[in-house]
Parts: structure tokens; C-alpha cells; sequence
């Protein structure tokens, strides 16, 4: 006669999944927006295969934290309704905006559609549910406001470019001024002392001013703007581009003043910044014309796939550890 441990349900290995699947906080998502950058970098720089490989663990993990927040909005209706009232939710709209994007390079463009219309369904919903629960003073996770949203504008101007409609570019133009509005409101909000003290999530500061460079260069290279305008846009990508700069060198001397070993989730928070600075960068310098930024975004893309390496390595460890406590 079987025991309830024995049943499905009740301790069984399928059982313990679907519990750690429920309990996945959306905070995870940023291991996604990390992994799809680093996939977009390596392709730009000429490493088809580890782009190809990135990608494929990118869309895995997105698949995984679909489920587990399909599972958390059906069995736990009350705290998935509480989790999206916080910035960390918005991980789910800039992670599928990240996958789209690298996908449309890839040449797939109705794939980038389909999960181009799943972020912007979900983005004005968890938007409004984030921006009414504010207070002062945020973490630099709140920062994720402007780059869920800077995230469609970034796939949205790939997708005009891919030929899909000049509408798009013109979306990506209102997405991207929204951005920068939400970034200021954000850094009115900081508290910035987590320069110092931040987990991992205080870089999102800076990642925020790299994907707006990122969706400005995305506006230079389309032929839809031309005269001031487009000089305009190209202003504003070196702009964004520098303050990305200025504050990722701030933040990395943190780092070093300061230093937090150790694993935390929010380190995901750091990569995806790492990265998108270095992709911004190549794309600016690519669209622009300016030779050396390729250099620059090369140096630093192989610091971001050494933070992902080494982030990688502690959430593994932790998840191995949790295992055996368990097993």
C-alpha cells in the first residue's frame, strides 16, 4: 500500500519540481535578459556558435519561468498578483523583448512578432500595477521601468529594419522617449547609497541608459528618419552612450571599493548591464560609423561572458545545495 509520500504530490521528485517552479520569483527573469544579450553580443563580434548556444539556454530559461508563472498565476493567484506590483516583474516583458530582438537577427521574424505582441500585452499592465506601488526611495531594480519599455523600443526598431512595417520604427520612437521619461522619474527615486550597498540590481542604472542607447541606434539605422532628425538620434545615442558609460566605471569602482562576494540572485541584475552596455556600444559604433566603439564593445562584452560564467557557477551551486537539503 503506498504512503502519501509516495504519490505524486505529496514528496515525489515531480511533486518538489512543480513547488520549486511555484516559488521561482520573478526576479529570475534577468537571468534571461542576460543570457539573450550575450547572445546578441557574441553574434555582432563574429561567435556564431556561442551566440547559437546562449540563445538556446536564453530560450529555455524563458521557457521554464513562462511555466513557473503560469503555475504561480493559477495556483497562487494573491502572490502573483503582489509579485507583479513590484519592478522585478517587469523582467517578464524586457526578457521576451531581449529573446525577440535576438531572434529577429537571427531572421525569424514571426517569432519576434508573436513575442513582441506577448511583451506588449503584458507591459502596460504591469507597468501601471508597478508605478502605483512606488515609494521613496527604490533600489536600482526600479530602474526596470525604463527598461521594459526602452526593451520594445529596441524590438520594435529591429523589426522595422527586418521590413515589417514603418509604424513600427515610429512605435519604437514614442516606446523610447517614454523610456527616458521613466528613467528620470526612477533616478529622482534612487536611493544612492546602493551604489555602495546594492546586491547586484543597483546596476540596472546603468543598463537602462545602455538599452535607450541601444533602441537610439536602432532609430539611426532606419531610412525613416533622414536631415535633423536623424542627426538628432544620433546625438542621442553617443549621449546615452557616454552617461552609460560614466555610470558603469561609478559602479565598477564600487565594486572594487567595496566588494560583495558571494552568490545572489540579483547578480543577474549586474550581467545584464555588462552586457547591454557592450552591445550598445557596437551597435552605436556600427550604425555611426565609429571604429573604436567596436573595440571598446569587444573588451567589454568578454567581462560581461566572465560575470555570466561566474554567476552561472553560484546559482548552480545554491540549486545543488538546495537539492541535497531536500533529496
Amino acid at each position: 500500500m503506498s504512503t502519501p509520500a509516495d504519490r505524486p504530490g505529496h514528496g515525489s521528485p515531480a511533486a518538489r519540481a512543480l513547488d520549486a517552479l511555484r516559488t521561482v520569483p520573478p526576479s529570475a527573469g534577468a537571468a534571461v535578459m542576460a543570457t539573450g544579450i550575450l547572445s546578441m553580443g557574441l553574434r555582432l563580434t563574429g561567435h556564431g556558435v556561442l551566440s547559437a548556444i546562449a540563445l538556446t539556454v536564453a530560450t529555455v530559461l524563458w521557457l521554464v519561468l513562462a511555466l513557473a508563472f503560469a503555475l504561480q498565476l493559477a495556483c497562487d493567484r494573491a502572490r502573483w498578483q503582489a509579485s507583479a506590483a513590484n519592478p522585478p516583474a517587469l523582467t517578464a516583458v524586457a526578457a521576451t523583448c531581449v529573446l525577440g530582438t535576438r531572434y529577429s537577427l537571427a531572421g525569424r521574424q514571426p517569432l519576434a512578432l508573436v513575442l513582441l505582441a506577448v511583451a506588449a500585452a503584458a507591459w502596460p499592465w504591469l507597468l501601471v500595477s508597478v508605478l502605483r506601488h512606488w515609494k521613496r526611495p527604490v533600489p536600482g531594480v526600479a530602474f526596470l521601468v525604463c527598461v521594459a519599455t526602452q526593451g520594445l523600443a529596441v524590438l520594435g526598431g529591429t523589426l522595422a529594419l527586418a521590413g515589417r512595417g514603418d509604424w513600427l520604427a515610429r512605435a519604437a520612437l514614442a516606446a523610447g522617449l517614454l523610456g527616458l521619461v521613466l528613467y528620470v522619474e526612477a533616478l529622482a527615486r534612487f536611493e544612492f547609497r546602493q551604489v555602495f550597498t546594492g546586491q547586484g540590481d543597483q546596476w540596472v542604472a546603468a543598463g537602462a541608459l545602455a538599452i535607450s542607447a541601444l533602441a537610439a541606434s536602432k532609430l539611426v539605422a532606419s531610412p525613416l528618419w533622414s536631415g535633423g532628425a536623424h542627426q538628432a538620434l544620433r546625438d542621442a545615442a553617443f549621449v546615452l552612450l557616454a552617461l552609460d558609460f560614466a555610470w558603469y566605471a561609478v559602479l565598477a569602482v564600487a565594486e572594487f571599493v567595496r566588494p560583495r562576494p558571494g552568490y545572489d540572485l540579483r547578480r543577474w541584475s549586474t550581467v545584464f548591464p555588462l552586457g547591454m552596455t557592450a552591445v550598445a556600444a557596437l551597435s552605436t559604433g556600427q550604425v555611426a560609423h565609429v571604429r573604436w566603439l567596436h573595440g571598446v564593445g569587444s573588451v567589454l562584452l568578454w567581462i560581461a561572458v566572465a560575470a555570466w560564467l561566474l554567476t552561472a557557477v553560484g546559482w548552480g551551486s545554491r540549486a545543488v545545495r538546495r537539492v541535497r537539503a531536500t533529496a
